[in-house]
C-alpha cells in the first residue's frame, strides 16, 4: 500500500512538536481506498501522547491534478479530522490560480476541522522549520522512506511472530507446569512452536539495536538543526514511531517464556532420554541373558586336534563379534547414564544408578564368560599343538631307531649317538611341556563352574577331561617305548664304536709293524767293529724283535675282538677285511728279515771272536794256521752273506740298507782279513823254527 499511493511516513515535527505527515501525489490515478487504508495504518503507529499534539499534513500536489488534491484533503476530514491541525497543500508554480476561487479551504475550516493553506514549496518554511523538512521541500532533514518501510516490515514481522510465539510458549509451559503426562496431553501441546525462538529473538535484538543506533544518530544529527521554542529536530526513527519500548517489552517476555520453554524441553528430553535408555538397557540385558547365554551354553567342547580347536575358536570369534555389538551399545548407554548422573537431577538419580548397576553386572558377567571361554580354547589349542609337535618328534625318533645303522666310522657313530640323545632329550622336554599344558587346561576345566551363572558344569565336560588324560598317557607310553629302543640302539652303537676302534687300532698295529720292518731294513745295517760292539747290537736286535712281537700280538688280539663284536652285532657282512692278511704278511717279512739280521750279527760275532789281534809289524804272535784259516773262512762267508738280499715268503727281495752301507761293511771286513793275512806272512819264519825245534 505504501508503494501504491507513494505516501511517505512522518518526516519530522512542526513548531508544536506535532508529527509531519507527507503525502506525495503524482500524475497517475490514486486509489482513495488504498490511501485511506494507508493513513489508518500510519496513524496507528504513534502513541496517544504523540497524537494529542496533532499532525501537520503536507500534500505535495505539484505533480497531481487539482481534483486529486481536493479529494485527498476532503478525505483527511473523514479519516483523521481530530488529529490534523494543519494541512499544507504544496501547489505548482503556475497552476490552479483560476480554479482556487471555486473552492476556498479556509472558508471550510469549521466544516473540515482543520486549517488548509495553499503554499509554494519555497514558502513552506514559513510554517515548518527547514530542519524538519526534507530536501525536496528545501529542508535539511535526512530521510529514506524505503529504508523506513523495510525496517517497519521487520518490526511488524517481529511483533506478529513474537506475539504468536509467546502465546504458544505460554500454553506449552502451562501444560508442563500442570504436570500432565506426555501421553495424557492434547496432541497440540506436544508439538513444537510455529516459529524458532532463537530466530525470533535474534531478529528482535537486531531490530532493537537498529532502533537504538538510529535514535542515537538522530539525536546527534538533529541537535544542529534548531527549532522553535527550544524544540530539537526529531529523527524519523524515533522510538515513539517504531515503538522501541514495545520491542523491548516483547523481547523481555519472550526471553522469560523461552527460558521456561527451554527448561520444559530439557525435562522432556531428559524423560525421553531416560525412557529410551531404559528400553535399550532392557534390550541389552534380555539379549545377553537370553540368546547370548544360550550361545555360550552350547559351546563346551575343546576339540580333539588342532584343526578342531581352531574351528571352535572361529565359532567363538563369531559369538564375540555378536556380543561386541551389544557391548558397544552398553558403552554408549553407560556414557549417557553417566552424563545424566552428572547433571544432578535428584528425581532420576536412584533409577539411573539402578539401571547402570544392572547393566554393568550383566555385561561384565557375560564378558568374563567370553574371556574364560576364550582362555580355555586358547589353552586347548596350545595343548593340541604341543601334543602334535611331540607326536611328530616321537615319529621322527622312532624312524631313526627303526632305520638300519650303517655309519662309515666311529666319528659318524658318535655324531649319530649324540643326535639320538638330543632327540630323546627334546622329546622329554616336550612331554614335560605337554603335562604342564594339560594340567593347566584341567585346572581351567575344573573352574568352569563360573559359567552359566553358577550352575553345575555340564556332564559332557567329562569327555574333555578324559581326552586330555588319554592324550598325555598315550604320549607317555610312546615316549617310554622310544626310550627302551634308544637304550638298545645306544648299546649297539657303543659296540660299533668299539668295533671301529679295534679295526682302527689293528690297522695302526700293521702300520707300526711295517714301520719296524722298514727301520730294520734301512737302519739296522751295522755289524760292529769288534766282539763287544757286536754283542751290543745283538742285544738291541733282540729287544727290537720283542717290540715287533708285542705289536704283532696286539694286532692279533684286536682282530680277534673285532670278530667277537661282529658276532655280537650280527654283522655277517662285516669282517676284518684285509687287515689280518696284511698283519700276517708283514709279520712274516719281519721274521725273515729279523732272522737274517740275527744270522749276520752272529757271523760277525764269530768273525770277531776268531780274529787275531794285530797291532803293527813289531809285535808278531804265533798263530795257529787252522785258526787263521777259520777266520778267513768266516770272513769270506760273511762277505758272501752281505751280498745276498732278504727273500720274503712271497718271493720278493729286499737288501739291508743302501748299497753304500753294505759296501762300507764289506770293506771293513776285507780290511780285517787283509790285516790277518799280513800277520800270517810275517809269522811264517818263526813257525819254521818252532817246527824244527
Amino acid at each position: 500500500a505504501f508503494a501504491t499511493v507513494l505516501m511517505e511516513c512522518f518526516g519530522g515535527k512542526d513548531r508544536r512538536s506535532g508529527l509531519i505527515l507527507t503525502i506525495p501525489l503524482c500524475t497517475e490515478q490514486t486509489s482513495m481506498e488504498e490511501l485511506s487504508a494507508t493513513l489508518d495504518y500510519l496513524l496507528s503507529i504513534p502513541s496517544e501522547k504523540c497524537k494529542a499534539r496533532g499532525f501537520t499534513v503536507i500534500v505535495d500536489g505539484r505533480k497531481s491534478p487539482w481534483t486529486v488534491v481536493k479529494t485527498v484533503v476532503l478525505m483527511l476530514q473523514n479519516v483523521i479530522p481530530a488529529e490534523v491541525s494543519l494541512v499544507c497543500v504544496v501547489k505548482p508554480d503556475e497552476f490552479w490560480d483560476k480554479k482556487v476561487t471555486h473552492f476556498c479551504f479556509w472558508k471550510e475550516k469549521d466544516r473540515l476541522g482543520f486549517e488548509v493553506i495553499l503554499v509554494s514549496a519555497n514558502k513552506l518554511t514559513r510554517y515548518i522549520e527547514p530542519c524538519q523538512l526534507t530536501d525536496e521541500f528545501g529542508g535539511s532533514l535526512q530521510y529514506d522512506h524505503m529504508d523506513w518501510v523495510s525496517k517497519r516490515l521487520v518490526f511488524e514481522k517481529f511483533t506478529k511472530e513474537s506475539t504468536s510465539l509467546l502465546d504458544e510458549l505460554a500454553i506449552i509451559n502451562e501444560n508442563e507446569r500442570a504436570g500432565q503426562p506426555d501421553k495424557a496431553r492434547p496432541p497440540d501441546c506436544n508439538v513444537l512452536p510455529s516459529f524458532d525462538p532463537e530466530t525470533v529473538l535474534q531478529t528482535g535484538h537486531e531490530l532493537l539495536s537498529e532502533l537504538q543506533q538510529r535514535r542515537f544518530n538522530g539525536s546527534e544529527g538533529g541537535g544542529g538543526g534548531g527549532g522553535v521554542g527550544g524544540v530539537t529536530a526529531w529523527s524519523p526513527m524515533d522510538d515513539e514511531l517504531l515503538a522501541q519500548p514495545q520491542v523491548m517489552k516483547l523481547l523481555d517476555s519472550l526471553r522469560e517464556q523461552y527460558t521456561k520453554y527451554q527448561e520444559v524441553c530439557r525435562q522432556r528430553s531428559r524423560r525421553s532420554q531416560l525412557e529410551e535408555i531404559q528400553a535399550k538397557v532392557m534390550q541389552v540385558v534380555n539379549w545377553l541373558e537370553g540368546p547370548g547365554t544360550e550361545q555360550l551354553r552350547t559351546q563346551w567342547g575343546i576339540g580333539d586336534s588342532i584343526r578342531a580347536s581352531q574351528a571352535l575358536q572361529l565359532k567363538h570369534e563369531e559369538i564375540e563379534s555378536q556380543h561386541s555389538e551389544w557391548f558397544a551399545v552398553y558403552v554408549e548407554l553407560n556414557q549417557q547414564m553417566a552424563a545424566l548422573l552428572n547433571a544432578g537431577d535428584e528425581d532420576d538419580l536412584a533409577e539411573l544408578k539402578t539401571l547402570q548397576q544392572q547393566l554393568s553386572d550383566v555385561c561384565y558377567r557375560q564378558a568374563s564368560q567370553l574371556e574364560f571361554r576364550q582362555n580355555v580354547l586358547q589353552s586347548a589349542h596350545e595343548f593340541h599343538s604341543t601334543a602334535q609337535d611331540l607326536s611328530q618328534q616321537l615319529d621322527g625318533l622312532l624312524g631313526m631307531l627303526c632305520a638300519d645303522v650303517a655309519p662309515a666310522d666311529g666319528a659318524a657313530i658318535q655324531q649319530t649317538l649324540k643326535h639320538l640323545e638330543e632327540k630323546l632329550k627334546s622329546v622329554e622336554g616336550a612331554l614335560q611341556v605337554l603335562r604342564e599344558k594339560g594340567q593347566g587346561l584341567l585346572d581351567q576345566m575344573s573352574n568352569q563352574s563360573s559359567w552359566f551363572y553358577g550352575k553345575d558344569v555340564p556332564v559332557e565336560n567329562k569327555e574333555n577331561i578324559d581326552h586330555i588324560h588319554s592324550v598325555m598317557e598315550d604320549m607317555q607310553l610312546r615316549k617310554q617305548r622310544c626310550e627302551d629302543m634308544v637304550d638298545v640302539r645306544r648299546l649297539k652303537m657303543l659296540q660299533m664304536v668299539q668295533l671301529f676302534k679295534c679295526e682302527e687300532d689293528a690297522s695302526q698295529a700293521v702300520e707300526w709293524l711295517t714301520e719296524l720292518l722298514d727301520a730294520l731294513l734301512k737302519t739296522h745295517v751295522r755289524l760292529g767293529d769288534d766282539t763287544q760292539e757286536t754283542k751290543v747290537l745283538l742285544e738291541k736286535h733282540r729287544k727290537f724283535v720283542d717290540v715287533a712281537q708285542s705289536t704283532y700280538d696286539y694286532g692279533r688280539q684286536l682282530l680277534q675282538a673285532t670278530v667277537v663284536l661282529c658276532q655280537s652285532l650280527r654283522c655277517t657282512t662285516r669282517s676284518s677285511g684285509d687287515t689280518l692278511p696284511r698283519l700276517n704278511r708283514v709279520w712274516k717279512q719281519f721274521t725273515v728279515t729279523a732272522d737274517e739280521r740275527q744270522h749276520r750279527l752272529e757271523m760277525a760275532s764269530a768273525f770277531h771272536a776268531t780274529e787275531c789281534p794285530w797291532e803293527g809289524s813289531e809285535q808278531v804272535e804265533l798263530l795257529d794256521s787252522e785258526v787263521f784259516e777259520e777266520v778267513e773262512t768266516v770272513g769270506k762267508s760273511l762277505l758272501d752273506r752281505l751280498t745276498v738280499p732278504v727273500i720274503f715268503p712271497d718271493g720278493s727281495e729286499q737288501f739291508f740298507g743302501s748299497p753304500g752301507d753294505m759296501a762300507s761293511s764289506a770293506e771293513n771286513i776285507r780290511d780285517k782279513l787283509k790285516l790277518q793275512k799280513e800277520g800270517k806272512t810275517l809269522a811264517s819264519p818263526d813257525e819254521h823254527r818252532l817246527s824244527l825245534s
